[in-house]
């Protein structure tokens, strides 16, 4: 059976699908592994690193999709039509029916391309729709990317501001410590806590989920937020935050906006699933920040937490750094993709008969239901099933 791993083609892409060390496990359990030239080479890999361990070196991306069983990717594929692509360019043309394609495909955005997967017979896995449960945090890419965007936020406000992060007491006075308020204590959130408080930051956060309290504190930040009985319900069952009222909101807003007032550096992390990412700070509260404070925004993939930011842009507004890098987990492309491999092996690998080497999958198990969006030809995931028919053009 044959794994293939296409170099990826998203502008901006750095990341790679697979590392030496899944490339070695895949080989190990009878698979055959098939890498296009120069596929990891932004994520300091090399082809012959590659074919140490078993992997045999594609000259393109015809080659390597050829006949494979199993198509691992970072990105979705690019489909002929879509904005930036160009004529006669179609990722999912080089793939077999009965393909099955894992990566990241973003469906809530691309919900009119969910049908061209099963349209090509393409078995099609979204991983950034793991279900969160115990067994599945190995295939959590979600957590594995977010962890390393959230480490990267707090490397790019340092770069940003234009003061240290500790208190450094010298002949010459005191500078005071840097303090940072972290916005959303999700995965990205807390690494970044942990981050700022190791590189000496004076940190708070805030977050609508109650569990979030305790998680916050335990790293030694002051956690900020208005304790209500909305506040006690404000958790979905698999561990996300709950849209708030608009009261709530509104009370939150009010003290966040005092805090934010005494804050150097705003990270913003906050996201729904499937939705747009909400406000958190406005305009207004931008105009009471210091002169020289610094916002990242995490979120602006999804519209922003900033209504200020700008995709793939820093800005600068009302004497305030507005920072909107794009994939920052990309941004430590070497890292990302080693847990990213890590993942999809550990998605992949229990459905491997070691017997035969071939892919058997159990299309009732949670980790499968929660991410298959198609199969044998229809949309199967009970999201994305009435997805529209036409394709996007």
């Amino acid at each position: 059976m044959k794994v293939a791993i296409p170099k990826e083609r998203r502008p901006g892409e750095s990341r790679v699908a697979a590392s030496p060390d899944t490339v070695k496990r895949f080989v190990g359990l009878g698979l055959e592994v098939v890498i296009e030239t120069g596929a990891g080479t932004a994520s300091a890999i090399l082809d012959s690193d590659y074919a140490a361990v078993g992997a045999k070196i594609a000259p393109d991306e015809a080659a390597t999709l050829a006949d494979a069983e199993i198509v691992l990717k970072v990105r979705r594929p690019l489909l002929a039509g879509e904005e930036g692509v160009q004529e006669g360019e179609d990722e999912l043309r080089l793939m077999k029916p009965g393909t099955c394609l894992a990566a990241i495909l973003d469906p809530y955005d691309t919900r009119d391309i969910i049908p061209r997967y099963a349209e090509a017979g393409i078995n099609a896995f979204a991983m950034e729709l793991m279900p969160r449960i115990t067994r599945a945090q190995v295939m959590d890419v979600l957590s594995s990317q977010s962890n390393l965007a959230g480490y990267k936020a707090v490397l790019d406000a340092a770069a940003e501001f234009g003061r240290t992060f500790p208190m450094m007491m010298t002949a010459a006075g005191t500078v005071p410590a840097a303090r940072v308020m972290i916005m959303g204590a999700g995965v990205a959130g807390l690494q970044a806590i942990a981050t700022a408080r190791r590189l000496g930051a004076i940190v708070s956060a805030t977050d609508v989920r109650p569990a979030s309290k305790e998680e916050v504190q335990s790293l030694g930040a002051t956690f900020v937020a208005v304790e209500d009985e909305e506040f006690q319900q404000a958790q979905t069952a698999g561990g996300y935050a709950k849209e708030m009222s608009d009261a709530y909101k509104k009370k939150q807003a009010d003290l966040i906006a005092e805090t934010i007032k005494k804050q150097d550096i705003v990270i913003c992390t906050a996201l729904i699933p499937g939705r747009p990412a909400p406000t958190l700070i406005s305009e207004d509260m931008v105009k009471t920040m210091k002169q020289g404070s610094v916002i990242i925004d995490l979120a602006v993939e999804r519209g922003g937490n900033c209504p200020l930011s700008q995709p793939g842009k820093v800005v600068e507004k009302h004497g305030v750094k507005i920072v909107g890098h794009l994939n920052v987990a990309g941004r430590l492309p070497a890292a990302a993709s080693l847990l990213y491999a890590k993942n999809l092996f550990s998605f992949i690998s229990p459905f491997v008969d070691k017997e035969t080497g071939t892919l058997k999958i159990n299309w009732d198990d949670e980790v499968i239901t929660g991410t298959a969006l198609t199969r044998d030809g229809k949309v199967v995931h009970p999201q994305f099933a009435e997805a529209p028919a036409e394709a996007s053009t």
